[in-house]
């Protein structure tokens, strides 16, 4: 199985029978996507977690895939915006909704933004997609109220997922600079929580290098971090 990062929080996982697409937003010149939908022979799923911009591009739509195996899984909340029709989808799902068929299995938990986050299952592997859930307070910033009001919802739904899954081999994950000092708080907390093989870092853009000084403390924790050097590389192999 192995990872590739596209753009912002867009990842493509090519497992044996399948290839999941997580919140397209754009495609890079060194990764093309558009080029491997043309030459698969496999199975791809697009996820999209909810309906921000950065997450969602519903050129996901009329992408062609050459074999004609795609399907679409959105949260809910997209329809709701009217970025999307119920029609457009093969699986609409919400906060504690489930899907699975022959190659994956999906279950959709909480964000503490939009949407919902996914947890998926192929190839006897767990992987986690964060969409924008996320430790999101600006210690720098923020009161010390609206503080305390993001740490226990962000823990609330950590313990969610850690009563079901309490280890992962991947988890796809926010590691923004943007947020200040604490910028790898959610981060920390997540490896903390639920055991994790192999974390990869995204939503950093522009500030690439600093998001990568995680995987220092990443690794004294057990966790292999996959380091991000530029859009569309292979960044690991589970």
């Amino acid at each position: 199985m192995k990872l590739y990062y596209i753009f912002h929080s867009c990842f493509m996982l090519e497992a044996e029978q399948c290839v999941i697409i997580f919140d397209y937003w754009k495609d890079s010149p060194d990764s093309n996507v558009k080029h491997m939908l043309e030459h698969t022979d496999k199975r791809v799923y697009f996820m999209a977690s909810h309906f921000h911009e950065d997450h969602f591009n519903p050129e996901i739509f009329s992408l062609n895939v050459s074999n004609g195996q795609k399907r679409i899984i959105l949260s809910r909340d997209i329809v709701r915006r009217r970025r999307a029709k119920e029609t457009d989808a093969d699986v609409l799902l919400r906060r504690g909704d489930t899907y699975s068929d022959d190659m994956i299995s999906v279950k959709a938990f909480g964000s503490t933004d939009a949407g919902v986050s996914f947890m998926v299952e192929t190839d006897g592997k767990k992987v986690f997609h964060a969409g924008d859930l996320n430790n999101w307070h600006w210690e720098d910033e923020s009161t010390p109220q609206e503080v305390k009001k993001m740490e226990g919802d962000f823990m609330a739904v950590l313990r969610d997922i850690k009563a079901e899954y309490p280890a992962v081999d991947l988890a796809m994950f926010p590691v923004d600079p943007r947020l200040g000092t604490d910028f790898a708080r959610g981060a920390r907390q997540w490896i903390q929580t639920i055991k994790t093989t192999y974390m990869a870092p995204m939503h950093f853009p522009p500030a690439r290098e600093k998001a990568m000084t995680f995987g220092k403390e990443a690794e004294f924790r057990g966790t292999k971090f996959l380091y991000i050097h530029r859009e569309g590389e292979e960044i690991g192999t589970l």
